[in-house]
């Protein structure tokens, strides 16, 4: 089984269908429109969806990234960190070991969306080297009934 490093004593490895529930439960967490537990199942049964999860010793999940792929390209789908976990670094972690994993196949770009309002997530995604290519006016859904602007981001693994 392949696993990275992570910080605070966390370490990352591919996600598994038996991570379904918290994988939901995290995206709750982080998402006004959290996906379902069955959402997460499908995804982690499909070869073209890896997943990866952030979780200590006794396997309790910290975190997780999931992407879809295509061809030569890659999109992240979403990312999500356990409040608690959050600013120690576990969603460059979680980045930094999918990418390390997509250089062993045929991907050579990845591409995200993310609400222009969420401020530590594009730090988080310009530190890994995304930039903005355009951006999707109503995207993302908001508890008030307006909806929010996706930024679109892409970076070359090189």
């Amino acid at each position: 089984m392949k696993l990275w490093m992570a910080p605070a004593g966390l370490h990352i490895e591919p996600a598994q269908p038996r991570d379904a529930d918290d994988m939901a439960r995290l995206h709750k967490q982080g998402f006004y429109r959290g996906w379902p537990r069955e959402e997460f199942t499908a995804f982690l049964t499909e070869d073209a969806t890896p997943a990866y999860v952030a979780c200590d010793a006794k396997r309790r999940i910290a975190g997780f990234a999931l992407l879809r792929l295509a061809a030569d390209e890659a999109e992240l789908l979403t990312i999500a960190v356990d409040p608690k976990w959050r600013s120690k670094r576990i969603g460059n972690a979680l980045l930094n070991a999918a990418f390390d994993d997509l250089r062993m196949s045929p991907t050579r770009r990845v591409f995200l969306e993310v609400d222009e309002q969420n401020a530590p997530a594009i730090r988080l995604y310009e530190r890994q080297g995304f930039v903005r290519i355009g951006s999707r006016r109503g995207y993302y859904p908001r508890p008030d009934g307006s909806a929010a602007t996706a930024l679109v981001m892409a970076r070359d693994l090189g």
